[in-house]
């Protein structure tokens, strides 16, 4: 069963509409001053402030493990509280879990980036808008804080117990890459799509290739308790972006993956190779103009929970919306009913 510190944890995320306990309080009052204060921190190698720095890393950390705490304790929940209770207030929990798992990877990235524009929200919110109690704090305070469709979704019938960690892309995730394969296709295989096919490497370059080389900056990866099994991958001009992909990352990509590479292969590993040598489709100007950025949000199917896939997609967002985009946008094949069922879930 539950402890006794574990329901008083739970009594704690939602004491009072207007009032909260100690616990929801400790994790407000870090995430407003690391929010606050991490324009302080810069790229860790060039940290003017290495005192300010640290402190702010170590703020960060307490966070950390607060939204840990947190994560563990809706495990626990769904595993130990009776039926009745679990459908009474599971929706709640399930909520500020993922509203944490965006969080937590927002600050992780606060950490190792140079913000360039400043932390902007949106306009005013109706009333209507934003819910009381920790979760409507918390909402308030990223960035893309105003976007309602991702915060307004129905909890899942079958609640599951499953624990994730959502952070972005790290240096460490290349380490060794130069023993057989290329940063980008270890980081890629380490994000979440490792695939049991013989052209996996073409498979995986196809779907996060050019982010990695030319964006790694807005990289997140999903994990669960089997390893990665999502990742979230944005571009905050995607005019440059797009040009530099079609002079240089893809003539690059095609003399490495010929034409003829995939034939008798997996179907798959064919449709990547041949995907290279396709003339890429032109996005048009008036959708740049409106919506600068390009986002890629993609799950293993394992990824059941709903809720895990949109702290991805809010987590991508808060972080552009942090350096100054406008809009975003995705690009998806009109066939494609998968992702576009995926899309369509996430609002």
């Amino acid at each position: 069963p539950l402890t006794l510190e574990e329901v008083r944890m739970l009594v704690e995320l939602f004491y009072l509409p207007y009032q909260h306990g100690p616990l929801a309080q400790e994790l407000l009052e870090h995430f407003r001053w690391l929010r606050a204060n991490s324009i302080s921190v810069g790229v860790p190698a060039t940290a003017p402030d290495a005192c300010g720095g640290a402190r702010w890393r170590g703020r960060a950390q307490s966070f950390q493990r607060l939204c840990a705490r947190t994560c563990h304790l809706h495990s626990r929940f769904v595993s130990t509280a009776s039926r009745a209770l679990l459908y009474d207030l599971h929706p709640y929990l399930w909520d500020i879990r993922n509203m944490l798992l965006a969080a937590s990877a927002f600050i992780l990235w606060l950490g190792c980036q140079s913000i360039t524009a400043p932390i902007m929200l949106g306009r005013d919110a109706e009333p209507w808008a934003r819910r009381g109690g920790l979760f409507g704090e918390l909402q308030a305070l990223l960035p893309v804080g105003n976007s309602c469709d991702l915060f307004y979704h129905p909890p899942p019938l079958f609640p599951s117990s499953q624990l994730y960690l959502l952070r972005p892309l790290l240096p460490l995730d290349k380490v060794g890459a130069m023993a057989s394969r290329s940063c980008s296709e270890v980081a890629l295989v380490q994000a979440g799509l490792r695939v049991q096919l013989s052209h996996a490497p073409a498979l995986v370059a196809r779907l996060l290739g050019p982010f990695l080389s030319l964006s790694p900056e807005y990289t997140f990866v999903l994990e669960d308790e089997a390893g990665p099994c999502g990742y979230a991958a944005g571009v905050l001009h995607a005019e440059g972006f797009l040009q530099q992909r079609d002079s240089s990352w893809l003539p690059a990509i095609r003399q490495k993956y010929p034409p003829d590479l995939g034939t008798g292969g997996p179907a798959l590993g064919q449709e990547a190779v041949l995907f290279f040598h396709a003339e890429p489709l032109v996005v048009p100007p008036p959708v740049l103009r409106r919506f600068p950025s390009l986002v890629q949000v993609g799950t293993a199917p394992r990824v059941l929970d709903v809720g895990a896939s949109r702290s991805l997609a809010l987590c991508l967002l808060s972080a552009l919306r942090a350096n100054g985009s406008r809009g975003v946008f995705c690009q998806v094949c009109d066939a494609d009913q998968q992702q576009l069922s995926f899309y369509s879930k996430l609002g």
